[in-house]
């Protein structure tokens, strides 16, 4: 089996266990009012990394599509790293505590600066997690959020491709064109 290629049944345990895990998680979705499953986030990020597998005859799909399915139980839903060791392996549980940003320092950016360098001592295949969840949270920002956010959010991802653009030429791309684009989100009405 070529390194790229993943197991089903592996993805599926992975993906029956986040999906008990954000049972009943929303977030906010680009129409006013509008709640979107989490799931649809964790199949988005899926979606890109599995593209990207495409692409790339090295890299370990299971590792990949776990941590994937995986990124966001640490730090959204009280699963803890013993845990995820124990049902997914060691190496599926660093990728996901190195995607987990540590909410005991100071503010954001000191959050991604620390998050990306912990992805950074991690297999290529936890930064391309890190550039498919970005490039999908860049889809379309919440309905809620001000051009003040936007450029913000905008700006971090900039930060997060020149950290880890070296893991996946595919995604380094499309991460680029997705954080150009973005600007296309601001709105007129709100002066910032």
């Amino acid at each position: 089996m070529s390194p790229s290629l993943w197991d089903p049944d592996t993805l599926q345990r992975a993906w029956a266990f986040a999906t008990h895990r954000h049972q009943g998680q929303t977030y906010g979705g680009a129409a006013e009012g509008e709640r979107v499953e989490y799931m649809t986030h964790i199949g988005s990020v899926v979606m890109e990394v599995s593209w990207a597998l495409q692409a790339d005859t090295v890299a370990s799909g299971d590792l990949a599509l776990q941590c994937a399915v995986l990124h966001d139980t640490i730090e959204d839903t009280g699963v803890s790293f013993a845990q995820l060791q124990l049902e997914f392996g060691d190496a599926v549980a660093q990728g996901v505590l190195a995607l987990s940003k540590d909410a005991t320092l100071p503010d954001k950016p000191a959050q991604m600066a620390d998050s990306l360098r912990r992805i950074r001592l991690q297999p290529r295949e936890v930064w391309m997690v890190k550039m498919a969840d970005r490039i999908t949270n860049l889809y379309a920002p919440p309905f809620y959020w001000g051009n003040k956010k936007i450029l913000a959010y905008q700006q971090e991802a900039r930060v997060i491709h020149q950290a880890l653009a070296g893991a996946s030429e595919v995604l380094a791309k499309r991460l680029a064109e997705k954080i150009e684009a973005y600007a296309g989100f601001l709105r007129p009405e709100d002066d910032c």
